[in-house]
């Protein structure tokens, strides 16, 4: 008798202490993962890179030959004013209208004074009231045509 209530403890005890066989293979149910909410540091939005320049600025210096139709200044202003044989682009380009060497000079200018855009930005051009203005001008200054020709009579 002794043997059975032995017996009979250990299969109770056995019982209280198994999982049942439903429950065997929940312990990957009950743990919880937890996802990152946030970039990781490293990384970055602006993966495009900065833009490339507008390349303004002087191409053809003072000196230089330039062919018919080269740009000779890139600009956003109006810094430099066309000269003889320089024609502007509707971005302020300036650029040769014929073959030549250009030539950069500083000039004294007369503005119109009654003219409406003058008057709009005269604090900006007219300093002082006497003070001259000076602007920057490019030419192209073409070559001499040979004499190579004669006219019908002197033949």
């Amino acid at each position: 008798m002794a043997l059975l209530r032995q017996a009979l403890s250990l299969s109770l005890k056995a019982a209280a202490t198994e999982t049942p066989p439903l429950l065997n293979n929940c312990a990957g149910w009950f743990t919880s993962v937890r996802n990152a909410s946030k970039k990781a540091g490293g990384s970055s939005r602006n993966t495009k890179g900065r833009a490339r320049g507008k390349g303004r600025g002087a191409k053809r210096l003072d000196g230089d030959w330039v062919p018919q139709g080269c740009i000779i200044m890139r600009q956003l202003g109006l810094d430099f004013l066309p000269g003889l044989n320089v024609g502007i682009g509707r971005d302020r380009t300036l650029y040769a209208k014929y073959h030549g060497v250009v030539m950069m000079t500083t000039e004294k200018v007369d503005p119109n004074w009654d003219h409406k855009i003058v008057k709009r930005f005269k604090g900006l051009i007219q300093a002082d009231e006497g003070a001259p203005i000076y602007k920057t001008y490019y030419h192209v200054l073409t070559e001499p045509q040979k004499n190579n020709f004669k006219l019908v009579d002197q033949i």
